[in-house]
């Protein structure tokens, strides 16, 4: 089958980590007989670099002409003084301009990796499996906001309608259905008029799905859950703001920020896959970064947007068997020094020669 992939590299360690992507895509095309056409995307610094902005109006209609979007990462210290400009107006207007309100992120704890995870033993013995469901369009990052003339107010305004609350509630519930049909809503009902509002709807909603047992969290006490027991989480559905700083909390739990990918979702089935770490502009071009997350990540949109369940099977499968095997990226050895990590390139070596078809 034919699929047109728009990469977006991006800044950083953004390019390193999506060459090793398409490796591994090239690697599938060998295996299952697919072909993969590119397209690439300047986006986030270096197209600020290029054209004064994050994303031009050419490159965001190049992404509406493909199957699903492949981002690196976007940021970095040498655009922070510009004024009202940012790399990561790229990244908010892909989602707006795609309608992706949904953003999808997993994080597991691998067996090989407990011994990264900052937790006690007794704490994750069991591991974890945990699906947050961030609402991606709305709220605080796209209300209201400003700065007085003087400087000395600024403001940004909490906002969501009902029929973002339900598109979002609606690929919480249809999750939790796949999986074992728990569900989390965390808000902060008890001070936001926006987080009654979510829990007015998921009350409503939830009453049709007799099968899935639910509760409210409040977002403080979730994320001190989250260290006490992540075990006790399943699917996690959440607004924009507390979905962004939580999946980053539950990122560090598996042992590092470089192993969790993450889709972006709309109506239909094109998406945007980025790992969900940044630019990491520190270690840019010293072939340390770990792919990890960007291969797992390019896993969810053969299955997410283009429904190769088995392909995608395959690379988790290989990422697994590789990590079982001991390879490591630096950001994987938990301050070992008996063992000299592997490059970027070299992981993605690794997991490539672990890709067998079932």
């Amino acid at each position: 089958m034919d699929f047109k992939i728009a990469l977006a590299p991006g800044d950083g360690i953004g390019p390193e980590v999506v060459a090793e992507a398409v490796k591994v895509l090239k690697k599938i095309e060998e295996t299952f007989g697919h072909h993969f056409a590119y397209t690439e995307l300047t986006v986030g610094g270096a197209s600020i670099d290029k054209w004064g902005v994050a994303l031009t109006e050419e490159t965001l209609e190049k992404a509406k002409q493909s199957d699903s979007v492949l981002l690196g990462a976007v940021g970095g210290p040498k655009w922070e003084h510009l004024d009202g400009i940012r790399p990561e107006q790229a990244l908010l207007g892909l989602r707006e301009g795609l309608g992706l309100f949904t953003n999808l992120r997993p994080a597991t704890m691998y067996e090989e990796l407990k011994d990264a995870c900052p937790l006690k033993d007794e704490l994750v013995k069991n591991g974890f499996d945990i699906l947050i469901v961030r609402e991606l369009t709305g709220g605080i990052y796209f209300g209201k906001n400003g700065t007085s003339e003087d400087g000395t107010y600024a403001y940004d305004t909490e906002e969501y309608s009902e029929a973002e609350i339900r598109r979002v509630m609606k690929v919480g519930i249809q999750s939790a259905l796949l999986r074992d049909k728990k569900l989390t809503i965390v808000d902060k009902a008890n001070i936001l008029e926006t987080s009654r509002l979510w829990r007015k709807i998921a009350e409503e909603m939830l009453k049709e799905y007799p099968e899935i047992t639910y509760n409210y969290l409040y977002v403080d006490n979730a994320s001190m859950q989250l260290v006490k027991d992540p075990a006790q989480f399943d699917v996690i559905v959440t607004s924009n703001m507390f979905g962004d700083i939580l999946s980053d909390e539950a990122s560090m739990l598996t042992g590092s920020i470089g192993m969790l990918p993450s889709a972006s979702l709309g109506e239909g089935t094109l998406g945007m896959y980025e790992p969900i770490h940044g630019s990491a502009p520190d270690i840019a071009g010293k072939g340390i970064a770990n792919p990890l997350a960007t291969i797992l990540s390019v896993a969810m949109m053969l299955e997410h947007s283009f429904g190769l369940k088995e392909e995608a099977k395959t690379i988790e499968n290989a990422v697994k068997t590789a990590l079982k095997a001991g390879f490591r990226t630096g950001d994987l050895l938990n301050g070992r020094t008996d063992y000299k990590p592997l490059s970027t390139s070299e992981m993605g070596d690794k997991v490539i020669a672990f890709m067998q078809r079932a």
